[in-house]
C-alpha cells in the first residue's frame, strides 16, 4: 500500500538536497494580466459601493451628503479619480480581450498581441489624461 507521507530517511535525503536558486517562477504577461482584471473589478466594485451609499446619504441628511461631496473636491482626490480612470479603462479593455479569447475561434491564438493592444491602448488613453489630471490637481494646490 503506498503511502502520501515520507519516511524519516527519505524526508532527510530531501532535505540534503540542493536547492534551485533563482527558478522562482514569476509569471508571464498573461498571468498579470489575470492578476491586475482581478484587482481592477475589485477596485471598481468597491468605488461603486461607496457611490451609492454617498448617494443615498442625500435622503438621510443633506448636509451630511454636502459634507462629504465637498470632501470629493479637494485636489488630492483627483489622484483617486486618476486611479479610478486607470482601473475602469484596464479593465474593460481587458474584458473585452478576456471575451475575444473565450467566444472567438482564433482568440487563443491572438490572446498575446490582443494583450499587447489592450497595455498599448490603455498607455495611449492614460498618459494624456494622467498629465491633464495631475496638472489639474498641482495647479489647485499650488495656485496658479
Amino acid at each position: 500500500m503506498a503511502s502520501t507521507t515520507a519516511t524519516a530517511a527519505e524526508a532527510s535525503r530531501r532535505e540534503s538536497l540542493p536547492r534551485a536558486r533563482g527558478k522562482l517562477y514569476r509569471g508571464d504577461l498573461g498571468m498579470w494580466s489575470w492578476v491586475a482584471h482581478r484587482i481592477t473589478g475589485v477596485l471598481t466594485f468597491f468605488f461603486l459601493f461607496v457611490h451609492v451609499l454617498d448617494t443615498a446619504l442625500v435622503r438621510v441628511s443633506p448636509n451630511a451628503y454636502d459634507t462629504v461631496i465637498n470632501t470629493y473636491k479637494h485636489p488630492l482626490m483627483i489622484l483617486f479619480e486618476l486611479g479610478l480612470l486607470a482601473a475602469v479603462l484596464f479593465h474593460a479593455f481587458n474584458g473585452i480581450r478576456v471575451m475575444l479569447v473565450d467566444f472567438w475561434s482564433e482568440g487563443p491564438r491572438f490572446q498575446r498581441p490582443m494583450l499587447w493592444t489592450v497595455i498599448v491602448l490603455w498607455l495611449v488613453l492614460m498618459i494624456p489624461a494622467a498629465i491633464s489630471m495631475l496638472t489639474r490637481a498641482a495647479t489647485e494646490l499650488f495656485g496658479g
